[in-house]
């Protein structure tokens, strides 16, 4: 449960992120440094990573949300297109998401295998290699109709009634005692579930030294963050606090994350569109099920970072040398990130200066305080303060905006969630660049070092208050004062004479 995959690796031939895994030649790694800006022309090789695989749309999202959530099933379409030549669904198919013969519905199994099978429609996804694999491969009588979903109507439902939750309190905030006694007394002694708590929250005094929540405490699980792993064992999550309990209970799911209840104790609350005041019919209704969700893309993100340490040496004495061989080695991080990745000067006076490469070419290079790189449920937060537009989470895309750029005409974009961009320190810059994910573990980087991103498959079913248009709306209205402004008067038929 780690919030950052370490993995340790010796140093190989450079390899840019569009050839196969072939080493680099001198020759093409300085045209490359030459920040060759064209992206009419078309990589060489084709990558095995899974981008190269998906439609411009990235990859398609999980459909089973811990141990026991999963989507419902619903055939509501915002549009179809007319039949036309596609590859049979079972050519495309893993063993596991296999067609049904009858209806041509994909079966889905769930995780572990002792649940039952959800059937979901295969959202049909075009890419050049499907079109040619087709024209090659296949007659014209083989057609399949077009579906796409709509995001509005996605819901939760449960394949075995949830038995376990993971409450997650702001910690040091005494506002929120009473509200987390009351909760988990309710889920334990109503609801007959188990509560798991992380064990810092437990060490609060208060807490602690409450003799009669003490007998309550003795039936929680208690965790350590990036220690204990309870991907598999929490059915679904109950935050209290603001914003920041949602991105920390992303932080603890680097794979299927279960679906997450927020409730609004915060500050801002955004994310969280839960009141506490009905708390008991609106848990009850979600342990129930069929509940609207929406599905809160994350960033895949990769740090690769080059170690080099010097190789000691020792003299026929035994005497070890210091003045050695430089010996390189990589070490890789990876984080899910929900809100954003942030590039900056640090504590540098300097401007950064990045290169930023989308799908393998060199498009821009980053000067200024430095870059944002955000999902459309990010949009809102740090990037729409940096002169960002505020995108809805079911749009499938990447937002990258700058942070105050010396240029006039460096404004934000937003690129398909397909993609896959790298963000490297310029060979000419000054000084070394920081990093951070979701506002933390962040951490310096050097030159050589590389930073890769990617719309992860693991997104965080967050769940609705009523569905995902209406509380986007009234959070951007209650929150952000969205197109707040005072009305105009009328102007009456004597004004219009002047």
């Amino acid at each position: 449960m780690d919030g950052g995959e370490e993995v340790r690796v010796e140093a190989a031939p450079y390899c840019c992120s569009t050839c196969d895994g072939g080493e680099v030649s001198g020759r093409s790694l300085t045209r490359r440094n030459k920040k060759t800006r064209s992206l009419s022309t078309s990589s060489a090789g084709s990558s095995s990573e899974y981008r190269r695989t998906q439609s411009l749309h990235g990859p398609s999202p999980v459909t089973t949300f811990g141990p026991k959530a999963c989507m419902l099933q619903n055939p509501h379409a915002v549009m179809e297109s007319p039949e036309q030549c596609c590859v049979p669904l079972k050519s495309h198919l893993s063993n596991k998401e296999q067609p049904c013969p009858e209806n041509g519905r994909v079966q889905h199994s769930t995780v572990g295998g002792d649940f039952a099978k959800v059937n979901l429609k295969m959202t049909m996804k075009f890419n050049e290699n499907i079109q040619q694999d087709t024209a090659a491969n296949y007659s014209e009588n083989q057609v399949w109709k077009w579906h796409i979903q709509d995001p509005a109507s996605q819901r939760l439902t449960w394949n075995k009634p949830p038995k376990s939750v993971l409450v997650i309190k702001k910690i040091r905030d005494a506002s929120l005692l009473e509200p987390f006694k009351e909760l988990c007394i309710f889920l334990t002694e109503v609801k007959n579930m188990v509560v798991y708590v992380e064990n810092k929250v437990l060490e609060d005094p208060t807490i602690s030294g409450d003799e009669h929540f003490g007998a309550i405490t003795k039936k929680f699980c208690t965790f350590r963050e990036d220690l204990d792993d309870i991907s598999k064992c929490v059915d679904f999550i109950i935050c209290l606090g603001g914003d920041g309990t949602l991105l920390y209970a992303s932080s603890l799911f680097q794979e299927s994350v279960p679906p997450v209840m927020a409730f609004h104790l915060g500050s801002l609350g955004f994310l969280t569109p839960f009141k506490f005041d009905t708390y008991q019919s609106q848990v009850t209704q979600i342990i129930e099920g069929n509940a609207a969700i929406v599905l809160r893309s994350r960033l895949k993100v990769r740090v690769l970072k080059e170690n080099w340490e010097k190789k000691a040496r020792v003299d026929e004495k035994g005497i070890i040398l210091t003045n050695g061989d430089i010996e390189s080695s990589r070490k890789a991080m990876q984080y899910q990130v929900l809100n954003e990745v942030v590039v900056d000067r640090g504590p540098s006076s300097y401007l950064s200066n990045v290169d930023l490469f989308l799908d393998g070419h060199l498009i821009t290079t980053v000067q200024g305080d430095g870059v944002i790189v955000s999902t459309p449920t990010g949009s809102t937060a740090y990037a729409v303060a940096a002169g960002a537009s505020m995108i809805h989470p079911n749009v499938p895309a990447i937002m990258i905006t700058p942070i105050c750029p010396h240029s006039l005409s460096f404004r934000p974009i937003v690129v398909p969630a397909g993609v896959e961009l790298k963000i490297m320190l310029s060979r000419d810059a000054r000084n070394t660049a920081w990093v951070s994910f979701d506002g933390r573990k962040r951490q310096e980087i050097c030159h050589g070092d590389s930073i890769t991103i990617t719309t992860s498959c693991f997104p965080v079913p967050s769940i609705c208050f009523r569905d995902p248009v209406n509380d986007w709306f009234e959070s951007l209205a209650q929150c952000l004062h969205w197109n707040v402004r005072k009305k105009q008067n009328y102007l009456s038929s004597e004004d219009e004479e002047f």
